[in-house]
């Protein structure tokens, strides 16, 4: 039977000041009125039940996602103690699924992408299940045909095709690639043969967590201890102390990249892992000018500019082009829009400073 996890962890510091330590990206409403995360849970409730959704979060915003998401029952709303990366929260999650169902297949993505339309993403989804059950050791990742040479993206670079199922092409998977050059991105793109690693997956629970037991025993044994005291007096104890023992890893590191027997379903719809503001002009229309604005604004010699602020606060303008002009709350960040992934250094240089209150 299928379940879905769902990994709501991250911090979303390239989103401040929007995006702040109590309300992170994927809590945010960045294209209509849904969070990243409801947008997340809607796209599969067609086909995974409430009993078998899970969302994985940090502690801290547990009870955000569990106020977001009334229809799932509380205890599939998971609060980790402390970060650990990808790995852990993906071995967490299939060793509590496992251990309700040992036959289940996991669909496992993050809570902060955007993918239209969700008919599309339910109908790879349906594919990427179909290959769990027939290849039952194999891990299944989606792929990204790439619209441009992008750097921030790793690459996964297919091989022969393995099915074609529903119009949708299955890959075996060659090798992965991690963030590449200008020039290595732009051949990659070139070839034909080099998709974008989105990150979302399908498995057999049992067949993640033997991957896990292979490549990194220390992490599986851990999160086997936290399944097993799952829900006993001792449980929440057990949780603390063995997650934040263990290994911080991404599952790319850690199973991905050396895993024998890997297939990649051919993505149909479209993806964007808003992993920046200039997402936002990926998600909303432009003016006249080219600015994508989310706020009451009124400029002059405006262009280019990517303008966010809050209900009720004007934002004006007088002969600037390319920047990020973000007012949220007690803070403004203005940038040149060339330099938009230093926001998170940026976030960085805050705690260094001593302006944590703003974070």
């Amino acid at each position: 039977m299928l379940h879905a996890m769902i990994m709501a962890g991250g911090g979303g510091t390239r989103f401040w000041p929007r995006s702040r330590v109590k309300r992170p990206k994927q809590f945010l409403q960045l294209t209509g009125d849904r969070t990243l995360l409801q947008m997340a849970v809607d796209r599969i409730e067609a086909q995974v039940t409430p009993d078998r959704t899970w969302i994985i979060t940090s502690a801290l915003h547990r009870d955000e996602a569990a106020r977001q998401l009334p229809q799932l029952p509380a205890d599939r709303v998971v609060g980790e103690p402390c970060g650990r990366d990808t790995a852990a929260c993906i071995g967490l999650g299939a060793a509590l699924i496992a251990r309700q169902d040992p036959n289940a297949i996991m669909l496992v993505m993050p809570a902060d992408h955007v993918i239209e339309p969700a008919q599309e993403f339910r109908r790879a989804a349906h594919v990427a299940e179909q290959m769990a059950e027939e290849h039952p050791t194999a891990l299944v990742t989606f792929g990204i045909t790439p619209t441009f040479p992008a750097t921030g993206y790793g690459y996964i670079q297919r091989a022969a095709e393995a099915a074609h199922r529903q119009g949708i092409a299955v890959y075996r998977v060659a090798a992965f690639r991690e963030k590449p050059s200008v020039e290595l991105a732009e051949r990659f793109v070139a070839s034909g043969d080099y998709l974008w690693n989105s990150g979302i997956f399908v498995w057999k629970a049992a067949t993640i967590l033997a991957a896990l037991q292979l490549g990194r025993p220390e992490l599986h044994a851990a999160v086997q201890r936290i399944a097993a005291a799952w829900g006993t007096p001792e449980g929440q104890r057990i949780f603390q102390r063995e997650y934040e023992a263990v290994e911080k890893i991404s599952i790319d590191y850690a199973v991905m990249e050396s895993a024998k027997e890997v297939l990649m379903v051919q993505a149909p719809f479209r993806w964007d892992d808003v992993g920046s503001w200039l997402a936002l002009e990926r998600m909303h229309p432009q003016d006249a000018d080219n600015n994508t604005v989310l706020a009451t604004h009124c400029g002059i010699q405006t262009r280019s500019c990517v303008i966010v602020g809050d209900a009720g606060k004007l934002i004006t303008t007088i002969g600037v082009s390319n920047l990020l002009i973000i007012q949220d709350g007690d803070a403004l960040l203005i940038a040149d829009r060339r330099e938009e992934s230093t926001v998170k250094a940026l976030v960085e240089q805050l705690k260094q400073k001593g302006l944590e209150a703003h974070l």
